[in-house]
């Protein structure tokens, strides 16, 4: 059976988690420090309740049978509150497990961040390399451009003239 100084030991460290999830953390291990010390109090009322409810029935004076009778149902209406309280308790524990495991959360927030900050670094590695063939390509094609004996010097002259069209728009420009 746990004690509650031994939550401390199961849950209680937050292992180096900074900011309000830290809080979340500590609120985590106080509720159960609480839920165990509730345990021990049900489980102690209930066994206390079930020692005197057999205490009463070992009476067979005839006077204080119903006397007895009395202190046996209070007993027994106890055992029943004490059961019912540990129940309530553990579905508390099983609702704390699936919600409030932050500890876990965060390491896989934590995994998950590392994991797109090493995609985010692969993809800009790739993107400059990308980058660096296209130039690459391009200043290859430029020269071969240039260096074609198919390219005349008439289309060189006419893609430097200004046309009729662009005389237009710097006199509408001025």
């Amino acid at each position: 059976m746990n004690k509650p100084g031994s939550a401390g030991a199961q849950g209680g460290g937050a292992g180096g988690v900074a900011g309000p999830t830290a809080a979340a953390a500590a609120q985590a291990a106080q509720r159960q420090r609480s839920l165990l010390q509730r345990t021990d109090a049900d489980i102690g009322s209930l066994l206390d309740n079930f020692s005197h409810l057999l205490k009463a029935a070992r009476i067979n004076d005839p006077v204080r049978n119903a006397q007895e009778a009395f202190q046996m149902e209070v007993h027994a209406a106890r055992v029943v509150q004490a059961a019912d309280s540990l129940l309530k308790l553990v579905s508390e524990l099983k609702q704390s497990a699936v919600f409030s495991d932050f500890l876990s959360l965060n390491r896989s927030i934590n995994q998950r961040i590392v994991k797109f900050g090493e995609q985010s670094q692969d993809a800009e590695k790739l993107l400059v390399t990308i980058g660096d063939e296209i130039a690459n390509s391009l200043q290859e094609l430029e020269s071969h451009y240039y260096a074609s004996p198919y390219r005349t010097l008439e289309a060189d002259t006419e893609m430097f003239q200004p046309s009729s069209n662009d005389d237009s728009l710097l006199a509408n420009a001025s």
